[in-house]
């Protein structure tokens, strides 16, 4: 009975838990493999989850330990973001390849920024701004206060933030006048 109460806690959370190991691990491999272990170690200690409690957070607390112990010095790689929203600020009536040009140079220096930021301020970030976890479930997915993930989460956007305009600022181009 265990293994199916598991099942039906774990499979929904696979795709969100893909996705935040591959932010973490920049690459699509290690990314399945931290997976797979996570579901491993999860399986094996599901019966130190409190039912009640959440499971969601819990399973990301093993997928973040599980990385954090195997696995260092990560090289960066490119992560697409997902892009099915569009931003209606920057609503055009039709694509260009100016305005092509311009989402994918933006979409490479966010993905540029959040690849940089240090692993503390990237989960954090990722895990609110991705995954939508609530303060109180980041906080059990990482094991710190809830405090700690709000100066963590401000941290990071402020890093982001500087990164962001630094990166955009070395890109423009002054336009010169011609005589």
């Amino acid at each position: 009975m265990p293994a199916e109460i598991f099942e039906e806690l774990a499979l929904p959370l696979f795709d969100r838990l893909y996705n935040f190991a591959h932010w973490l691990t920049h690459n699509r491999e290690e990314a399945e493999d931290l997976v797979q272990e996570t579901y491993v170690k999860a399986l094996r200690g599901f019966e130190s989850f409190q039912a009640g409690t959440n499971f969601k957070a819990w399973i990301f607390r093993i997928l973040r330990n599980t990385f954090l112990n195997s696995r260092t010095g990560l090289k960066a790689a490119t992560v697409p973001l997902d892009t099915s929203e569009e931003d209606p600020a920057l609503a055009v009536d039709r694509e260009t390849p100016e305005t092509i040009l311009i989402e994918r140079s933006s979409e490479h220096v966010l993905q540029t920024a959040i690849e940089e930021l240090p692993v503390i301020y990237r989960e954090v970030l990722l895990l609110c701004e991705v995954e939508e976890m609530s303060y109180q479930e980041m906080a059990t997915a990482l094991g710190i206060p809830i405090g700690t993930v709000m100066s963590r989460l401000s941290r990071a956007r402020r890093q982001l933030q500087a990164m962001v305009q630094k990166q955009l600022a070395k890109t423009s181009t002054p336009v010169r006048n011609s005589p």
